[in-house]
């Protein structure tokens, strides 16, 4: 395939050969066929910097070509790292939705403070100022929704001991949960319970 310099690089050998033979025949000197063709060769090997113009000189008649060294070029590739997604497009991982299973409606009561501190069913020590809760069947460490329709308000709260024994009662919750209830006033109030799955 010929290079899109071929041209005027043909120009430029063609020009330097005529000025060469317009140079021996102000001269007197005869330039033979194999020279001229040599050094045209050598003109536009130099040009296209296939080889150094010194080495132009160094053809013999014997096998009439120009010893010439094609440079090699290497070509390196560098990967390159995609750029990375702004902040606000990439998208983070959807909340699946609270799963809660109803466990009816009923009354609830409070733990009196002399059980503070006590052992419970579970094991653990009794914390008045936690959000715990007994429950009869209900496995320890299940977390149950509590809400008081009256008040409106909701806690969720731990179940780490068995109970209420009290006839009629449902639940026991502690003194923290039962003043976020609004159950303190009389003790106990109706409440609606959620067992949170998952």
């Amino acid at each position: 395939m010929p290079l899109a310099y071929d041209k005027p690089l043909r120009r430029f050998a063609f020009c330097k050969l005529c000025n060469l033979e317009a140079l021996s025949m102000r001269t007197g000197n005869r330039t033979s066929a194999f020279k001229a063709r040599s050094l045209r060769a050598a003109l536009v090997a130099g040009a296209l910097g296939l080889a150094p113009l010194a080495a132009s000189t160094a053809a013999t008649p014997a096998d009439g070509a120009l010893p010439l060294e094609a440079s090699a070029v290497s070509i390196e590739v560098v990967p390159v790292a995609p750029a990375p997604l702004p902040e606000e497009t990439a998208s983070a991982p959807a909340e699946l939705p609270e799963q809660t299973t109803s466990l009816g409606s009923g009354s609830a009561s409070y733990y009196a403070s002399k059980f503070h501190g006590r052992r419970t069913a579970s094991g653990e020590a009794f914390d008045n100022g936690a959000m715990t809760a007994a429950h009869r069947t209900l496995p320890f460490g299940s977390l149950v929704r509590v809400t008081n329709p009256a008040t409106g308000a909701s806690v969720i709260v731990r179940i780490n001991d068995r109970g209420p024994f009290s006839r009629g009662r449902l639940i026991d919750v502690s003194r923290a949960a039962a003043e976020e209830l609004g159950m303190i006033a009389r003790g106990h109030a109706t409440v609606e319970l959620e067992l949170i799955e998952g």
